[in-house]
């Protein structure tokens, strides 16, 4: 009997060859989009390798704006132009209503009962709907300005408590960025064969003691308070709709805890990666750094730090932000998954097909931006802009050249307050230092490092080393 056992494994495995085999080599009664040459069992993954946005793009430039690849047994499709990805999400979006989610992130995010990896469906819609309404909604934003005006001086937690939540995040981040057999060969599902399991069960289980205790910390303090309906923060406004009996929908703890996943993970790496590719940028251009200096100093002057008021004051900010977002966008890819056949671009495209739309190309794409490799913040200024057309662009899905918060339904609910944040905080880091690069660092005389690292978050292959020296007394 055990030496039977021990043939299963290499019983599956000839059992997939034969069936993947057969899928290759039997026409497809779909007219799917271009594709390179598939490998048994592999698919595609031969021609993969991180970064993965880089790779998509060769592919692309060799193959056209959509391509259909294997990942292992899972079919998915990469969009690398603005016109099909404004196809996709302005004309299809509800073929492309769900979002994809490995093994891990299902289980991070209590079995996907947070708001970004929810099936599309009531939970999905009343929780966009909750975001958008009770939580990052103008008022709300308003209320919480105190508590972000703490962060940006360093006064509202601990370094204890910050690296705490540093290090789980990353926890976080790494295991859901592991390569999982199991995301991506059918007979490997429900199978741990590398062991992630085990890593993800710890970082959940660490995650969930934090989320316990700060829950706990804000249930304590809400029973000794009067005031219940003036929430301090968002937790307290979740806690709040919790307790509503009148809520279309029931929203528990586990709820609770995966909107936290959410926003600890989303809203912490991803605005800490801009944030270090504006400031790499800057200093690697010091006439630009200059100008934001500049723009600062005669709006705001040097008696007081920067707040976010004072924002809508600071186009030239606000461009160096857009153009780091274009060639640095924190999640290079926007991710959905068909939920029914649909057409684009004249290829058929499957239920339960992936979609990787390589914002990261999109944003570099010659046809419509001039001097793509270049950082010259002053193409969204419509008045230092030949066309004025990039002047206009946003930052919200509207225009689908950049897409660094995607866009329709699924796009980002929070990206106000990220841009608040980026903003705010980036303008006091330009007003209150001065900043270089690190002197003994021959290679780069003084410049910083530009390489990208392999996380499927967007972050720098090394961390930045830099030399800051303050600047305003004021700060």
């Amino acid at each position: 009997m055990d030496d039977i056992q021990g043939y299963i494994p290499i019983f599956l495995i000839f059992l997939a060859l034969i069936i993947l085999l057969q899928a290759i080599l039997k026409p497809s009664k779909f007219r799917l989009p271009p594709s390179p040459l598939a490998l048994p069992v592999i698919g595609h993954f031969h021609l993969v390798k991180p970064p993965l946005h880089r790779s998509f793009q060769k592919l692309s430039n060799r193959y056209g704006p959509l391509i259909h690849l294997y990942l292992g047994s899972t079919p998915i499709v990469v969009v690398s132009s603005a016109e099909i990805a404004k196809e996709i999400f302005k004309t299809h979006e509800l073929s492309f209503s769900n979002r994809p989610a490995n093994v891990a992130i299902r289980y991070l995010t209590y079995n996907s009962s947070d708001l970004g990896f929810a099936p599309y469906g009531p939970y999905w819609k009343f929780m966009k709907k909750l975001c958008m309404s009770e939580l990052f909604n103008g008022r709300m934003l308003d209320q919480f300005l105190p508590i972000r005006k703490e962060e940006i001086n360093e006064k509202a937690v601990s370094k204890d408590e910050a690296h705490k939540v540093t290090e789980r995040v990353k926890d976080s981040a790494k295991v859901s960025g592991m390569f999982n057999l199991a995301d991506y060969f059918w007979f490997c599902r429900g199978l741990d064969l590398q062991g992630i399991g085990k890593r993800m069960k710890e970082v959940r289980e660490r995650f969930d003691i934090m989320m316990e205790s700060i829950i706990q910390e804000h249930e304590d303090a809400r029973n000794k308070s009067t005031r219940k309906d003036a929430p301090k923060d968002v937790l307290d406004a979740l806690l709040s709709i919790s307790e509503d009996e009148s809520s279309d929908v029931k929203i528990t703890r586990d709820n609770i805890k995966a909107l936290l996943v959410d926003m600890f993970t989303g809203g912490t790496d991803t605005t800490a990666v801009t944030l270090e590719w504006s400031l790499a940028e800057l200093i690697n251009h010091p006439t630009v750094m200059e100008k934001a200096r500049k723009e600062i100093d005669c709006i705001i002057g040097k008696d007081r730090m920067v707040m976010e008021i004072d924002i809508d004051n600071l186009p030239y900010l606000q461009a160096i932000v857009k153009e780091t977002l274009r060639l640095h966008p924190p999640s290079p890819f926007v991710l959905r998954e068909s939920t029914k056949n649909c057409t684009i671009a004249g290829y058929d495209i499957p239920g339960k097909t992936q979609l990787f739309t390589n914002v990261w190309a999109i944003g570099r794409d010659p046809k419509h931006w001039d001097n793509p490799l270049e950082f010259r913040p002053q193409r969204f200024l419509s008045k230092d802009n030949e066309s004025g057309k990039m002047g206009q662009v946003d930052l919200r899905g509207q225009h689908y050249q950049l897409l660094p918060f995607g866009s329709g339904r699924r796009g980002c609910p929070g990206t106000s307050l990220a841009l608040k944040v980026v903003h705010t905080t980036l303008a006091a880091m330009i007003q209150c230092f001065e900043w270089k690069g690190e002197e003994n660092n021959e290679e780069y005389c003084g410049s910083v490092d530009m390489k990208e690292g392999p996380s499927f978050i967007l972050s720098r292959a090394q961390s930045m080393i830099c030399i800051p020296k303050q600047r305003l007394v004021s700060c």
